[in-house]
Order: C-alpha cells, then structure tokens, then sequence
C-alpha cells in the first residue's frame, strides 16, 4: 500500500510521481507548491505542479486530507468519511452522469487516514458559491433529476449489497451536534430565532428518536449533504462535492436538504412545491416505492428539521472566523431558520414522530 501523507507539504514530487502515473503514466513531476490551505472539516489545499513531464496531468489540483488538529483528525477517522469518499470517486463515481470533480488521486491509508487530489474547480472555470448565492432555479431541476438517478439506480437492497457494500445506513449516536447546539444556545441565544432554538432543544433532548425519524421512508443511496457549500455550478449545471456522509437512507432526505439549504430563501419559497413534484415524477415513474404528495410534503417539513443539527457548528459563531467564513455562516444559518419557520418543522414532527 502507498503511504498518504499527513499534510499537504509532504505531497513531493516523487510521491505524486508515483500517485499520477496510474492515470497519467508518463508523468514525472517536478516541484509541488502548496499556495493556498484551509482547515474545513478536513484539511483543504491548493497545489501547484511543475513537471518534467506532464503526460496530460493538470497544473493545479485541489488537495483534500485529514484535518491537523490531533483530536479533531481521530475523530475524522471514527467516521469513516475519509475512507467512503475515497471508496466513491474509485468505484462509483466514474459510473454516475452527474457532474463530479474529475479525480486523479484517491487513497486511504491503513489508519484511517486519506488524500484526495481533485480537480481546481476554479482554474476549470466553475463556481463556488459564496454562502448567500444559491442554485439558480434554471438549474435546480436538473440536479434533482441528477439526484433522482443515483436514487433509482440503488432502490433494490441486493444492488446495493453487492454494487456498494461499504455505503452505510446511518443513524448517527455521536453527541458532537448536541454539544455544539447546547454551546450555541447557551451562548448566542440571542442570534437564534425562537424556532429554531426550539427546534434545537428538541434535537438535544431526543437525538435517537430524530434519527429514526429522519431515516423512515423508502431506502436507497443518498448524497447526504447536498447543501450549498457542498456544491458547484459547471456554466448552468450544478456539481456535487463532498460524498463523506454518502449512506443508505430515505431519498427524501437529499430532496429536502437540497431544496432548503441551497436555493436562496426567496427561491425555495417561490419554486419548492413545483421542485418537489418534479422529483416525485422522476421516483414514482422510475420504478421507486410510490411516494405520495401528501407524504412527500410531510417529510420536507420534518427534514426541515434536520437543517437545525446539520447547523451545529455554525450556530457556535467562532471569534476566529474569518469574514469569508462569516458570510457564508450567515447565509446558511438565514436558510435553516427560514425553513423551519416556513414549514413548520416543530408542527410536522409532531404530527408525524409524535414527539
């Protein structure tokens, strides 16, 4: 097994020699400059390659790796995350038609540790979005029939046992989210509408009950975090990013994550009826267990729901954000708190866990 370094600064040009030359196999690399690094969730950075020869390899890449920080490396490492990404832009993504970053490098280590080498997306031309734009409506349909494909190829449990065996059905114990919502409210009450701190209340005192919750439904292979940051738009197409927490759930959980936290408020408003009922065409007709309007629009509003815990760490407000981090923050605090207005989450919840 090729060793995977820690950090991007010991990504050399002897090891990415031998890590491209299974896709560019004449390559041999020069120098790799590290211009650009972020701690995210993982350790984010931007390599520049110089080479003796290139064979087609790209100039730029975008590095994805561990996070430094020890504690917060292990627990990356308990999650698994790391190791599924991998396992998907090797075996599942060369076979899905949505738009992907193009990978050159995808390894796990034997502790749990990884590296990703991905295309630039911005030396490509495509577009990040900034935290308050969000998927224009032209486009959102076609990531839902995008979303829709991957759901319909994995509706048979046997497809899935043995296409995809290491994609997990998840029902999350960690108290991370708790913690960081109790912090939140403890601390920041004032910055949290009064539904979305009930909404947060609910989710420390019933965590087991939510996930069940959050996983009824239909079972095939979802995204699992289809929101703003973990998307791209290719001229008018929309790509997916960031398949750590790829598992087996209900597809109304991508449809309903998709549709409240990464359309603008205003969009999601105007368009989330029509939106869902051009999903739920694409399900019922494509060969998935029928899914009702009725029950389709019950589960966007307990999903809502879910946009609360998925906010965990933005509802902390770190002093140490930096201003990109801020925007981006506020904009996806503005979506959740709107959605669980707007939809009554608390309401629907109710009605439909009895809690």
């Amino acid at each position: 097994m090729m060793e995977v370094p820690a950090t991007a600064a010991e990504i050399d040009a002897d090891w990415l020699t031998r890590a491209l030359q299974p896709r560019f196999p004449g390559t041999r690399v020069a120098s790799v400059e590290v211009t650009d690094q972020r701690q995210v969730t993982n350790a984010h950075a931007r390599l520049r390659v110089a080479y003796e020869t290139a064979d087609g390899a790209p100039a730029t890449m975008f590095a994805k790796l561990l996070p430094a920080d020890p504690q917060r490396r292990e627990s990356i490492i308990r999650t698994g995350m790391g190791a599924r990404e991998v396992r998907f832009y090797e075996q599942l993504a060369p076979s899905l038609p949505m738009r992907l970053p193009t990978v050159y490098v995808a390894r796990e280590g034997g502790d749990g540790d990884f590296v990703l080498l991905l295309e630039d997306l911005d030396a490509t031309g495509c577009v990040i979005s900034d935290g308050p734009m969000g998927v224009p409506p032209d486009s959102a349909a076609r990531a839902l029939e995008d979303l829709a494909a991957l759901h319909l190829r994995f509706i048979d449990a046997e497809a899935r046992r043995t296409q995809v065996p290491w994609i997990p059905s998840t029902s999350s114990t960690s108290d991370y989210g708790s913690r960081m919502l109790r912090y939140g409210l403890d601390t920041h009450r004032d910055r949290l509408s009064d539904e979305f701190a009930e909404m947060a209340e609910l989710c420390i005192a019933h965590p087991e009950a939510l996930q069940d919750l959050w996983h009824r439904g239909p079972r095939t292979v979802i995204h699992g975090d289809p929101h703003i940051g973990n998307l791209f738009f290719d001229g008018d197409r929309v790509g997916f990013l960031d398949w750590g927490i790829i598992n087996v759930n209900t597809p109304m959980r991508d449809v309903s994550y998709f549709l409240t936290m990464s359309l603008t408020v205003a969009d999601r408003r105007r368009l989330e009826r029509e939106l869902l009922a051009h999903y739920l065409e694409i399900w019922n007709t494509g060969g998935g267990e029928p899914i009702s309007w009725d029950d389709a629009w019950l589960a966007h509003r307990v999903h809502a729901g879910y946009t609360v815990l998925a906010s965990c760490q933005v509802v902390t407000f770190p002093a140490d954000a930096t201003p990109q981090r801020q925007v981006f923050a506020a904009a996806f605090l503005e979506r959740s708190q709107a959605a669980i207005a707007d939809l009554d989450a608390r309401d629907a919840i109710r009605t439909f866990g009895g809690l």
